[in-house]
């Protein structure tokens, strides 16, 4: 009954990974575009002191900036968000496929067979180097260096 029930919640959980709910208030969670793409009517037009418009045309800038930007993206994500999520989900399955099926079983192969060549080579240093420093470090053992100061 118990491994049933464990098989039944690992169902729902592979289930759940791609029909989870998303949240409609916080589209953000991961804050990603937070320093991007918050751009308001002050961060683009400002007027300095003693160089003001008239108070109406100041606020009507503002009003016209806040709702052609607000209408302009829903615009823009209404015609293009999804054939671009389709065209971004593809491109990010293109990637994953790439990384699991090609990427990694090339690299993974690179280290097994390098694993080898390292090991060749290690031997021939320690084969053909170790002695022969060995005996320059012997030969230079003997130097004395000697600092005087004349005056």
């Amino acid at each position: 009954m118990a491994e049933q029930r464990g098989e039944l919640e690992e169902r729902i959980i592979i289930k759940d990974q791609h029909t989870k709910e998303i949240d409609l208030v916080n589209r953000d969670p991961k804050h990603i575009n937070e320093d991007v793409v918050k751009v308001d009517f002050e961060d683009v037009i400002a007027e300095p002191v003693g160089t003001y418009s008239f108070d109406g045309v100041w606020k009507t800038s503002y009003t016209t900036f806040t709702v052609s930007k607000y209408w302009c993206y829903r615009l823009l994500s209404a015609v293009l968000g999804i054939p671009l999520a389709v065209v971004w989900g593809f491109l990010f399955a293109l990637i994953s496929f790439c990384h699991i099926w090609a990427v990694v079983p090339c690299i993974k192969s690179y280290l097994i067979e390098i694993q080898c060549v390292s090991r060749i080579y290690s031997l021939c240093i320690h084969t053909f180097c170790d002695p022969l420093f060995e005996a320059l470090s012997k030969i230079c053992s003997n130097v004395r260096v000697a600092v005087r100061k004349e005056i």
